[in-house]
């Protein structure tokens, strides 16, 4: 993201460039149309940027004044971005291609680009300026100076809105008919010298044009068939294509408290050096400082420091209250949530729910605003891979999730199927882990909730996977406990043989046994093997696996009693004298 740096607006007002001053570099050349198409749009972008980097005063102070600019703005901006996306998203989508297009989702957003930057970038852009674009581009596979290979991805891009000239259908607001991309970077000429270039991209349906300096680089048709940028506004307006910032409302009253803020910094600073008035004498005579003793002046003198404002300073505190409180209700943000003290409480989920309910309302129409934009996005990066990167429509069963009936086992690019996906928002609000997870064991117990279900409600992402992985460890916990008993039984079958003795349940105690004859023709208690297999005594497998089992059985048998009546060598530890 490229971000924005220059004048306070009101440096400018007076030169009516306001408008167009969107770029870090100096101005973009606007045509007449589109500076009256965008103008406004412009203006305000660069009003809610100056006031996020804390350009809120339109003049300056004298040198060693204090000017305070204490900034809600972004304090409000940024808090409503991490409520939102602080959790992050999850993707889903049909049963039928549930198998394939959620690990593909999660692999462009979890490795091809970095997920929770990308979310808290667009929630930035979109609660600033008010519009969210977001480009989908696939980067080709490279070789570094290394020898490195570094494989394709497809690239999810929140772009500058300020760059972002879009062409909307006539009659439907929601439909991109053109988009170019237009702003200045520096770079070298063909002389050597730096020199700032401006740059602009033009897509179309059919075609991709770029330009720098209004020449043409580079013209290659739009191998995707759709503009791959989305639009995303931030709050809607109605019969218009363009939403509105989430701070913008406040921006007089964040201003009016810096205002009052500096007056009442003004008459604190001068009551700590005020000015003194001296009647009948001169100053010239008296020396200035602290613990100094004045003696010898006339009759008549009089020495005072003038006083006045502070009288004042209560309303002018209780008012700075008035207009910060507003801040929050016009923001739909308790005044809680910005770390003021409150005590420590269990307030449950639900009672948070309530507390938090203006907030809890403007966090649902982002949800469904950002939701739709992320599904759009993520369509696009499907039909990215689709032409990129076919093999990806193949389940792989190395890399991929459990495949059930009814799954697709490979993706078709023409089924509009293909392409449908779901965002949903884990809950913002902390939640009690116990009280949800007795609710999941009541509906379990009720057969009113499944697995996947459970695991979905405690925020797991792929559910079929986490069971797989439960049963697995199941099985292997399963096997591992099994082996183990067959050791204990092989080891008492060993103890019987050589002692006649049965080990007792508590294993200290030992109870005669009676030989008996097993089913291998064994007989316990004399340690003989009896007779072969009379069924079929030539069977080499049979053979092979009886004697496995004779040769374990000496060996444990050999291990009993060595650890029981062997010796064991003396160890020496050679000690180390340094």
């Amino acid at each position: 993201m490229s971000f924005l740096d220059f004048s306070p607006p009101s440096y400018r007002a007076a030169s009516s460039d306001l408008t167009i001053s969107i770029s870090p570099l100096g101005l973009v050349e606007l045509a007449d149309e589109e500076f009256e198409v965008h103008g406004p749009r412009l203006n305000r972008y660069s009003l809610n940027w100056a006031m996020y980097l804390g350009h809120h005063w339109g003049y300056r102070r004298e040198q060693g004044e204090m000017q305070i600019a204490v900034n809600y703005y972004r304090a409000f901006n940024d808090y409503l971005s991490r409520f939102t996306f602080g959790r992050g998203v999850h993707f889903r989508s049909p049963k039928a291609t549930e198998a394939i297009v959620p690990d593909r989702l999660e692999r462009v957003w979890e490795v091809d680009n970095d997920k929770m930057r990308v979310l808290l970038e667009m929630g930035q852009q979109g609660g600033i300026t008010g519009d969210c674009f977001v480009k989908v581009a696939y980067e080709e596979p490279w070789t570094d100076s290394a020898n490195l290979l570094h494989p394709g991805r497809v690239r999810i891009l929140p772009m500058n809105s300020s760059f972002c000239f879009p062409e909307f259908h006539p009659h439907d607001r929601t439909r991109l008919l053109r988009f170019k991309q237009k702003y200045r970077f520096w770079g070298t000429s063909l002389e050597g010298t730096r020199q700032v270039f401006t740059y602009t991209e033009i897509l179309t349906d059919d075609i991709i044009e770029e330009y720098v300096n209004d020449e043409l680089i580079d013209s290659r048709p739009n191998p995707l068939g759709v503009i791959p940028v989305v639009h995303i506004p931030n709050v809607p307006v109605s019969g218009s294509p363009w939403g509105l910032s989430d701070a913008h409302d406040i921006i007089t009253i964040n201003r009016a408290y810096n205002e009052i803020s500096t007056d009442v910094a003004d008459i604190i600073n001068y009551h700590a050096s005020p000015v003194t008035v001296i009647v009948g004498a001169k100053a010239s005579n008296l020396e200035k400082g602290a613990k100094k003793v004045w003696g010898g002046l006339p009759k008549d003198a009089q020495v005072f420091n003038l006083e006045g404002g502070a009288q004042g300073i209560d309303g002018a505190l209780k008012y700075l209250e008035l207009l910060k409180r507003s801040m929050h209700e016009l923001m739909n943000i308790p005044e809680t949530a910005l770390g003021q003290v409150q005590p420590i409480s269990n307030t449950s989920g639900v009672a948070l729910s309530i507390q938090y309910q203006p907030l809890m309302n403007r966090y649902s129409q982002k949800v469904a605003q950002y939701g739709k934009g992320l599904e759009n996005i993520n369509a696009l990066v499907i039909k990215t891979l689709a032409v990129k990167e076919p093999q990806t429509f193949i389940y792989n069963p190395d890399v991929d999730g459990p495949i059930k009936e009814g799954q697709y086992p490979q993706l078709d690019p023409n089924d509009s199927v293909t392409y449908i996906n779901y965002a949903q928002f884990p809950q913002p609000l902390p939640l009690d882990k116990l009280i949800v997870l007795n609710e999941i064991q009541t509906k379990l117990g009720m057969g009113l909730e499944s697995k996947e279900g459970a695991l979905r409600q405690l925020g797991e992402e792929f559910p079929e996977e986490k069971l797989l992985e439960i049963r697995e460890e199941l099985m292997a916990d399963a096997q591992a406990d099994g082996a183990l008993q067959l050791v204990k039984i092989q080891i008492q079958k060993q103890i019987m043989d050589m002692t006649g003795m049965m080990p007792g349940p508590d294993g200290s105690s030992a109870i005669p046994m009676q030989p008996t004859v097993l089913g291998d023709g064994d007989v316990m208690g004399d340690g003989m093997e009896g007779p072969q297999d009379p069924d079929n005594p030539m069977n080499p497998a049979s053979q092979e696996a009886k004697g496995m089992e004779v040769q374990a059985e000496a060996e444990i048998r050999n291990k009993l009693v060595t650890d029981a009546y062997g010796t064991k060598i003396p160890q020496r530890r050679t000690v180390d004298r340094d």
